[in-house]
């Protein structure tokens, strides 16, 4: 039996997972730019699981770090929280892009994304093709089956704009060398990332991103993540499983994917009541990242509650004096 959530208690797992996500941001930047990303997701993965273990809360991972046995923590079917409080499944993402970190190049992310138990399509281990926008738009303005040619000036005649002043957010990836020629074609321009999509498809819902509309093949769990976030504003999203070979249209089958060219939009991954939170590692195109003042480390996060259809932005400034030292660090 699920358990109700009263406002009082959304309002409080909204801010509690945004504690979890600052955790693992602080972690995680202590390694930016040391180029040692298997480093920094260790600490992100370890901070914001201690911070999860505390929250009040009866939840189970859904989407996490792979199965039981591929990680030690936040795998798939771990019970996370204090057992207490609402029932929920979550999804955590201690950083997205490591390699993000170890680079210092900027969207680096640390997120999590809850949702009413059973709330989560499961689609761990495959690729998913995705088109996103934001809200505020007519229903299926853009829709997987068109070309981009089409998408975009639909999109544009939506948004009242031109297609040149479009910008499209795609993954720097050689599979998109030809969706990145026709969107170019098109007259659209372009953000090539080298990584974190999710970060790409939810600045599409944050006008001040300057990104329009996100296009391309990325992982099918960040789209489920994605979708929290899309559908707690109204954004849009639709995607559809990139199946590469017979052991992933076998994957595909085990989690009850029926037909491979079913198109999943915002609703069929995500739905009941959900939350999102993000916190910058690294600085992006939707929140800055850890900065430090006069040694005292600032965070940016963003939260989104679909009950209140809300995004607020959090800026925290963390003492570290009345903290342990962070993971990796020992005290001096």
């Amino acid at each position: 039996m699920v358990e109700h959530t009263s406002a009082t208690d959304e309002r409080n797992l909204a801010l509690e997972a945004v504690r979890v996500t600052e955790a693992a941001a602080l972690a995680a930047e202590e390694y930016m730019g040391r180029g040692d990303d298997e480093a920094a997701d260790r600490a992100a993965l370890a901070a914001m699981h201690q911070a999860m273990m505390g929250m009040t809360l009866n939840g189970t991972i859904h989407i996490g770090e792979g199965a039981e046995g591929e990680a030690p923590h936040l795998f798939v079917g771990e019970k996370v929280g204090t057992g207490d409080g609402p029932v929920v499944d979550v999804a955590a993402m201690p950083l997205e892009g490591p390699s993000i970190i170890a680079k210092g190049e900027p969207n680096g992310l640390s997120i999590v994304a809850m949702a009413e138990d059973g709330g989560f399509l499961g689609l761990t281990g495959l690729y998913m093709d995705k088109i996103a926008i934001g809200g505020g738009l007519p229903k299926d303005v853009v829709d997987l089956d068109e070309t981009p040619e089409t998408n975009l000036r639909e999109l544009a005649k939506a948004k009242d704009m031109e297609v040149s002043d479009l910008v499209v957010c795609i993954l720097d990836r050689p599979r998109h060398g030809e969706l990145i020629a026709k969107v170019r074609e098109a007259g659209a321009r372009i953000i090539l990332i080298t990584a974190g999509d999710v970060s790409g498809v939810v600045a599409t819902i944050w006008p001040r991103s300057g990104i329009d509309i996100y296009m391309g093949i990325g992982g099918a769990p960040q789209g489920v993540i994605a979708a929290a976030a899309l559908g707690s504003v109204g954004g849009q999203i639709q995607g559809r499983l990139v199946l590469r070979n017979s052991d992933e249209e076998r994957l595909a089958r085990d989690m009850g994917i029926e037909d491979a060219r079913q198109k999943f939009a915002c609703g069929d991954m995500a739905w009941g009541n959900l939350t999102f939170a993000a916190t910058g590692v690294t600085s992006g195109h939707i929140l800055p990242g850890v900065r430090r003042l006069r040694g005292v480390p600032m965070t940016h996060s963003m939260v989104l509650r679909s009950r209140t259809s809300t995004l607020r932005f959090i800026e925290a400034h963390h003492d570290f004096s009345l903290r342990t030292p962070p993971i990796g660090r020992s005290s001096q």
